[in-house]
């Protein structure tokens, strides 16, 4: 029901349309009445009824003031005006305040419910025609988001539109026109695309970058934003950099963000090439970080592949030692970052070094190494693949050494076992042991040897022999030098053993053996 205020100065007039209206059957409801146009603009502030029946002529404020007077803050009252005057410019002014009844005193019931009626039906319209702008309004807003970023997918990838179609999506957009400067910005997370990782960095740098973001879309694999290319260069990049670090600190991943340079908004294909290109440098750069054109012009020209000499790495890994493999490989990395090839070129030169150092370590763990280059092949920067690569020989260093450590401690256990029972030989020595009993090369015995214990196979041999001959001297009651230089390997000679034990332990075995 529509809530209706009836106004005239004439009480008998306006008691009796109260009571012979059928205010209900006219969908309407009679809320207050009004003797004068000042009681009625106060009634109306109070009461906020839809339609207002008054009277022309009244004392104070007549009909048509009060139009005015309610119209300016409440314009959607709609008017019924009710003159015992037929003057036409009375009509006139009304319809000039949107009055579409204009009634003439003296009118039946019948025409004032007629005009009731015809307003409450207009103002039935009005509310379904509301209805559905706001209906509109709200449908619209849940699809424009979604149909802005469709149009920033179209205007960065599609290749059939002409120019006057850039300007017409721009346009559609709510895009700057003419002399209006955008950017194009990227990001990519690390480690493959997530809707959900998606959906978080692009909710994340719009909430960040506030006002410099025109429109946002995620493609699948990146999220793609177009900026305002008014902005300062320092400001957007700082903006960017809290974007990423936000982004790592909540998901604990990495992601690579790539700034065109400015442009109009139709060359927004162009520019989305440019941040791709830029995007593309994550490869020798790294992620988690902010790569602008400046990065590709400081590539520098072209130069060879990097060579190392991979039978002398294969010897490295293959024997455990990972310092000098690691220094090796450091270098090559260090160049192939200087040369800056495209992917598939790394590629092709770091897989085969991969391979050819995986075939040094255990011949049962080579299935398994093997199987590690597709995730290798996965990896889209060049540090990640070094990494990989750099982690990769360096377990089969270690497990190389680890291997050879066991068997060296062995072979050396053995050549301690040999030094004990001919300790009293005079042929003992490195050359004899090697050829005699460990049937090994001498030279990498002694290195074996010397790497094991700390000490030459010959001051080990003369420091046991003097231990032996310490023990014989206390135990024996009368000190015989030749007895002792012969059991303990100097043969015959038993001059030499004096001065090599003086030399050991500062007394003759004769001074010694009175000290004790």
């Amino acid at each position: 029901m529509y809530r209706v205020l009836l106004v005239d100065d004439e009480r008998i007039i306006l008691e009796g349309i109260s009571a012979i209206m059928d205010w209900e059957a006219c969908g309407a409801r009679l809320i207050g009445t009004a003797r004068n146009g000042l009681d009625a603009k106060a009634l109306a502030e109070r009461e906020k009824p839809d339609i207002i029946i008054t009277d022309i002529r009244m004392p104070g404020m007549d009909g048509l003031q009060l139009v005015e007077a309610v119209k300016e803050t409440q314009p959607d009252i709609e008017f019924i005006m009710l003159s015992g005057f037929g003057d036409f410019e009375y009509a006139r002014t009304a319809m000039r305040y949107g009055v579409k009844h204009y009634l003439t005193k003296p009118c039946n019931e019948r025409a004032i419910e007629e005009a009731l009626k015809s307003t409450v039906a207009e103002l039935d319209r009005r509310l379904s025609r509301e209805a559905f702008i706001r209906q509109t309004e709200e449908r619209l807003a849940q699809v424009l988001p979604h149909a802005r970023e469709r149009m920033l997918q179209e205007l960065v990838t599609n290749k059939t539109y002409g120019r006057s179609d850039w300007e017409r999506i721009v346009r559609l957009a709510g895009l700057p026109e003419g002399g209006g400067r955008v950017r194009l910005l990227v990001f990519e997370p690390e480690g493959g695309p997530e809707f959900e990782l998606l959906f978080a960095l692009k909710n994340m740098a719009e909430e960040l970058l506030g006002s410099l973001v025109l429109l946002g879309t995620a493609d699948g694999r990146q999220v793609i934003l177009l900026v305002s290319g008014e902005a300062e260069p320092d400001l957007l990049a700082a903006g960017v950099d809290t974007v990423l670090k936000t982004f790592a600190r909540f998901y604990r991943r990495e992601a690579t963000a790539a700034l065109s340079e400015p442009g109009e908004a139709a060359e927004a294909r162009r520019l989305y090439r440019e941040a791709q290109e830029c995007l593309a440098y994550r490869f020798y750069l790294g992620e988690g970080g902010l790569i602008t054109k400046q990065e590709l012009a400081a590539s520098g020209p072209e130069v060879e592949p990097p060579a190392i000499d991979e039978e002398r790495l294969w010897l490295l890994v293959k024997s455990g030692h990972w310092e000098e493999a690691r220094r090796m490989l450091g270098d090559f990395f260090e160049a192939l970052a200087k040369m800056r090839p495209a992917a598939a070129v790394a590629k092709s030169l770091l897989i085969p070094l991969y391979i050819g150092c995986m075939r040094q370590g255990d011949p049962a763990e080579l299935d398994r190494r093997m199987k590690a280059i597709e995730a290798f092949d996965r990896l889209d920067t060049l540090q990640g693949m070094t990494d990989h690569i750099a982690q990769a020989v360096r377990e089969v260093c270690e497990a190389n050494y680890e291997r050879h450590r066991t068997r060296h401690s062995e072979i050396v256990a053995k050549l301690e076992a040999c030094v004990r029972e001919h300790l009293g030989n005079p042929q003992l020595s490195l050359h004899w042991a090697a050829r005699e009993v460990l049937f090994m090369n001498p030279d990498y015995l002694g290195k074996l040897f010397r790497q094991a214990t700390g000490e030459k196979f010959s001051q080990y041999v003369t420091r046991l022999r003097i231990e032996k001959a310490i023990e014989m001297i206390k135990e024996a009651d009368d000190v015989k030098v030749y007895e002792i230089a012969d059991r303990i390997g100097f043969g015959d000679n038993p001059q030499y053993f004096s001065q090599v034990f003086k030399r050991h332990t500062g007394f003759t075995p004769s001074e010694y053996k009175r000290s004790v």
